[in-house]
């Protein structure tokens, strides 16, 4: 008996079951292992930058903050390495994590006793792998976490193990020498670019993997540092290491002994821009250099960068008082209002175009020397004193010029708004890890809190002139107590410090620290002022015989 053919309604429901079918099949996920063997069996494109700079046959990587068992695209960087076996050894570096309830602000106590006379706060420790165990790998591959930003403890943490592992790897205890060791950042998010500098990079794509030969000596040095600012940076030479490298001959009995010794190119710089009215400043601060100069082992250079504000006979007086002058584009700060004085302050990103030095000091033109600053040099970017709580104050600084750093400071002036407004917000934003110099080394005349404005640190090796200058007052008397609100920066005690040096200056370059009438009249309102407010200060009181009031300067400053 013949069967009967299947049904309209038959077909239809077998033809959706098999569709269905099908494709419940192709959303089933394949194995991962599968998967990524199909995908990733082959040699990691970055790896292809570290294989023809090692000689070495055999290459271990030590893999950090990279966990398979948490993260997907982490199981394909794995295999990609273990892909490579035997030529490739995979070593996870183990360490435990920062304490989660850690904030960027404890790594940065509000109160240091930097005399060491009653001990110092609690400093954050941060777990570091065990170091004998990860001391011979010549590849760190790591991921960086980003997802709290730049001010995050734990990214600190990961950037702090590979650069010590780079440190306890590379570093063969011989004469001044060590291996190089290359470093590999897998993923979107870059490395701290205070530990990782530009100029180390080998290459880097996009979202993907930056390649880094890191200088062992800079790094190594930069890892002597404290984590955070519980503790004053410790200069290089006292912790037994050497400053610089370079050729020299040492000769005993029977050894002759080949060393290197590098004497370095160094700068104290300071940048004029806008405006002439920091001329006398400027003329003074390299007065007071050369006044505590004992250095009679190598010379450092003064270096004023300009831009055209400032004219001729400015330029004639400048270079008198010891500095070189430097012509310079003024940099626009994009997030200033026009015709105020954060607009053109960016200007002095300039100082890391300055390639033709190996350091640089840069201090502002309202700083004074009061004590020779030279060994400051040997401490590493960014190295500056303290402004307030996680901040550091720009007016002095230790840094590296570099012109691929400069480019990347440039690069962020469009993406990064600054806190206050000016180049010290902006720099405190990129360069979040910095080394913490004395109070001393930039002592900011400021006396908040203070209830005597004649009580100063002692000792003191740089004092920052806030608020109105000494030289756009009378010499009898600061003329911030003219005024209640700059009452925070009056002291007659530092007002008569910076006259000190002026009265050393020669009489020409006095000149250029003249009153003009338009200053002179600008005083005596001021005074009217606090006449009639009664201040209680009574400095409005003062006769007044300050000398220059009798010959106004005749060069045309524009202030």
């Amino acid at each position: 008996m013949a069967s009967k053919p299947p049904s309209i309604t038959f077909l239809i429901l077998m033809f959706f079951s098999i569709t269905l079918t099908l494709f419940v099949l192709s959303m089933k996920p394949k194995s991962v292992t599968n998967n990524i063997f199909q995908l990733d069996k082959r040699k990691p494109p970055w790896f292809n930058v570290i294989e023809k700079n090692i000689d070495n046959k055999r290459i271990k990587v030590g893999v950090v903050n990279i966990n398979p068992r948490l993260k997907f695209d982490d199981i394909g960087i794995y295999e990609q390495l273990n892909a490579l076996y035997p030529h490739v050894e995979t070593l996870s570096i183990d360490f435990d994590h920062a304490d989660e309830s850690l904030k960027w602000k404890d790594l940065f106590p509000t109160w240091i006793d930097e005399d060491e006379k009653y001990g110092h706060p609690k400093c954050i420790d941060l777990p570091m792998p065990i170091w004998e165990s990860y001391r011979d790998v010549n590849v760190v591959v790591a991921r960086v976490p980003c997802e709290k930003g730049i001010k995050d403890v734990f990214r600190l943490q990961v950037n702090l193990v590979v650069a010590n592992l780079v440190v306890e790897s590379g570093w063969v205890m011989k004469l001044d020498s060590y291996q190089p060791v290359y470093v590999v950042f897998i993923g979107t998010c870059s490395p701290t670019i205070e530990i990782f500098r530009c100029d180390d990079l080998l290459f880097h794509e996009s979202g993907e993997y930056w390649v880094y030969k890191p200088d062992l000596v800079s790094l190594r040095h930069k890892m002597l540092m404290p984590v955070g600012t519980c503790q004053l940076a410790p200069g290089y030479a006292e912790k037994g290491k050497e400053v610089w490298r370079g050729n020299y001959i040492s000769q005993s009995a029977t050894i002759l002994k080949y060393y290197t010794i590098h004497v370095p190119n160094l700068a104290y710089v300071t940048v004029l821009h806008s405006s002439e009215a920091y001329v006398c400043g400027a003329i003074a601060l390299a007065q007071s250099i050369l006044g505590n100069n004992d250095n009679n082992y190598y010379t450092i250079d003064l270096l004023l960068l300009a831009d055209d504000s400032i004219g001729h006979e400015s330029i004639k007086g400048l270079k008198s008082a010891g500095w070189k002058i430097k012509h310079i584009q003024r940099i626009l700060n994009p997030f200033a209002k026009k015709g105020t004085y954060n607009e053109w302050n960016y200007s002095k990103l300039r100082i890391w175009q300055l390639t033709m030095y190996d350091k640089i000091i840069f201090l502002d033109s309202d700083l004074l020397v009061l004590k020779n600053i030279d060994h400051f040099f040997a401490y590493p970017q960014l190295s500056a004193a303290p402004n307030d709580l996680t901040l550091f104050n720009s007016g002095l600084m230790v840094i590296e010029p570099s012109m691929c750093m400069f480019e990347e400071l440039m690069n962020k002036t469009l993406k990064v708004k600054p806190y206050n407004g000016g180049d010290q917000g902006f720099l405190n934003e990129v360069f979040t890890w910095w080394h913490r110099l004395p109070t001393k080394v930039n002592y900011l005349k400021s006396f908040e809190g203070n209830n005597n404005n004649e009580i100063i640190h002692e000792d003191l090796y740089v004092m920052h002139y806030l608020g109105l200058k000494p030289w756009m007052c009378y010499r009898d008397y600061d003329c911030n107590w003219d005024m209640r609100e700059l009452h925070v920066f009056a002291s007659d005690l530092a007002h008569k410090m910076w006259w000190k040096v002026y009265d050393t200056m020669p009489q020409k370059l006095q000149a250029y620290c003249r009153l003009t009438q338009k200053m002179d009249e600008r005083i005596l309102q001021r005074r009217k002022r606090a006449r009639n407010a009664n201040l209680s200060d009574g400095h409005w009181k003062i006769k007044v015989k300050d000398p220059r009031r009798k010959r106004y300067n005749n060069v045309n400053f524009r202030i």
